[in-house]
């Protein structure tokens, strides 16, 4: 399912209102909760239109940065830097959700808040730098995985100005120099050269996607089993289908005793749990 997500900014200010710590990003939670009934259910939360990032902290040379952020019913997430001489980086997550929020949880069996700890894996990043990941990333710890996109962050900024060169992640790739759209301007410069028009062909239609075999472990057994073929049909201004290559999909997840996620990531922003 597709589900609805807000981006977060946030801005640090320090003592002189200049900018020392920046990030917007995207990102969602999927959850998996003992209910009343001894069974577990799946849940999605989101973040809500509303955000607050209360305990932020710019940090020094001896103080780690703290961005954190508090959303919906008693839900709150963050992350600390580190720095060195030369570079920065994030060091742990810290993700607290709450199960007294019914409407994320209903008929969950333990409530009040719950939080758990992860470390972040985010390579060193040089002073200055700013952090850019477009890419899907997410990090799995008790029964929670954590889903992050379209990542922009600077720790430690200096002078209170964004730095303009970005460290990507491993999973963005080049991207080329975006197309100038036409505009009256080169349209009237362009016409005083006769080309031959090109040659229109019809679009070409959306084959059916590939089929995949995907499956999942629990220890040295296999747990789980999947072929299927998968095209995703996305409602918009402009519908859009987009088929699912097995040849460049992962397949995660976890197995338990009454339930089983697997997680399909396509490397191109798609990510798919069953």
């Amino acid at each position: 399912g597709f589900f609805q997500s807000y981006a977060v900014e946030v801005d640090v200010k320090d003592a002189s209102n200049a900018t020392c710590l920046y990030a917007k990003w995207m990102m969602r939670f999927l959850i998996n909760y003992e209910t009343n009934s001894s069974d577990y259910k799946n849940t999605t939360l989101n973040l809500s239109s509303s955000v607050t990032h209360n305990g932020s902290v710019c940090g020094n040379d001896t103080q780690a940065a703290l961005l954190a952020v508090q959303f919906g019913e008693g839900h709150s997430w963050s992350i600390n830097f580190t720095k060195t001489n030369e570079t920065y980086q994030g060091d742990f997550i810290t993700f607290t959700y709450n199960t007294n929020d019914t409407a994320v949880f209903p008929d969950a069996k333990r409530k009040g808040p719950i939080t758990i700890v992860v470390k972040d894996i985010m390579r060193p990043v040089q002073l200055n730098n700013v952090f850019v990941c477009h890419n899907t990333d997410f990090f799995e710890a008790e029964n929670v995985t954590q889903i992050f996109w379209n990542v922009t962050v600077q720790a430690f900024v200096q002078n209170g100005t964004i730095g303009k060169k970005e460290s990507r992640c491993r999973a963005d790739t080049p991207t080329s120099a975006p197309t100038v759209p036409p505009t009256i301007a080169n349209v009237t410069t362009a016409s005083t050269t006769t080309l031959s028009p090109a040659p229109t062909t019809a679009p070409k239609p959306v084959e059916n996607p590939d089929t995949g075999n995907y499956s999942l472990k629990s220890g040295n057994k296999t747990c789980l089993l999947a072929t299927v073929g998968l095209q995703l049909n996305v409602s918009q201004d402009k519908p859009l289908l987009i088929n699912i290559n097995p040849k460049t999909t992962s397949a995660d997840g976890v197995c338990g005793n009454t339930t089983a996620t697997l997680k399909l990531n396509d490397g191109n922003s798609t990510l798919i749990g069953f």
